[in-house]
């Protein structure tokens, strides 16, 4: 079922392939007062789209062709096209940090806000706000512990993941879902059902690793993968650039 190649595209039934680099499609609430500049705001919106499309096209291809070369500027692609884009991409209705800010707060007055993000991010004066603690319930009754993001941290990661996919993303197989744009736990079922429906399956394993992030983590299970020092390289690239 899963074959040594990049792709494995054909085993999805009704969803395509994501498009590296692509965003998921947006969707907004119309709100009251905003008419008028709507038309404006999506002019902006797919000019930004279009630039920053256009700049990671290059980093995209550069990472394609040149497999052992290492990014050592990638800082200055967070710039306030990218942003724009981490923050469109974000859940209009998601539970707000420690700072209170709701996307509908933040999006009042969006250019300057950005502009003002962008500044400080580039100029190193960019602290990220500790993250809100939350439980919800698990099946077992234990509760899973999560970390809630202030809002400009959630753009400002966003907008990393963005650059970040346009050199990764095409070094994952295409059975490949987790936390990969345009992808979810939907379309990997849709390809399990199509797996089975249309290949000769003998053995279907279902396994999850209890506690994962509490356990293996803290035993530096991490530290023998090499996505480890690919990561620690990154982040010095963002500095160098």
């Amino acid at each position: 079922m899963h074959d040594t190649e990049k792709s494995d595209s054909g085993i999805v039934a009704e969803k395509p392939t994501n498009k590296a680099g692509l965003l998921a499609a947006e969707w907004a609430e119309p709100r009251p007062g905003t008419k008028g500049n709507a038309e404006q705001q999506r002019m902006h919106r797919t000019q930004g789209r279009a630039r920053m499309t256009q700049s990671l096209d290059r980093v995209r291809t550069a990472a394609r062709l040149r497999k052992k070369d290492r990014f050592t500027a990638l800082f200055h692609h967070i710039n306030v096209d990218t942003l724009q884009a981490a923050f469109f991409a974000l859940r209009r209705k998601a539970a707000p940090g420690v700072d209170g800010m709701t996307w509908e707060d933040h999006e009042e007055d969006l250019e300057p806000r950005l502009a003002d993000l962008h500044k400080r991010v580039q100029r190193g004066a960019y602290r990220p706000q500790p993250s809100r603690r939350t439980y919800i319930p698990k099946a077992d009754g234990k509760q899973r512990p999560l970390a809630i993001a202030a809002l400009e941290d959630k753009i400002v990661q966003g907008a990393t993941v963005i650059v970040l996919n346009a050199i990764y993303e095409g070094d994952f197989c295409g059975f490949s879902y987790g936390f990969r744009p345009g992808r979810g736990p939907h379309d990997a079922l849709d390809a399990l059902c199509t797996a089975i429906e249309t290949r000769h399956v003998n053995w279907i394993i279902d396994a999850d690793i209890q506690n994962f992030f509490g356990a293996a983590v803290n035993l530096g299970w991490f530290a023998s993968w090499n996505i480890g020092s690919a990561t620690s390289a990154s982040s010095a690239s963002f500095r160098n650039g």
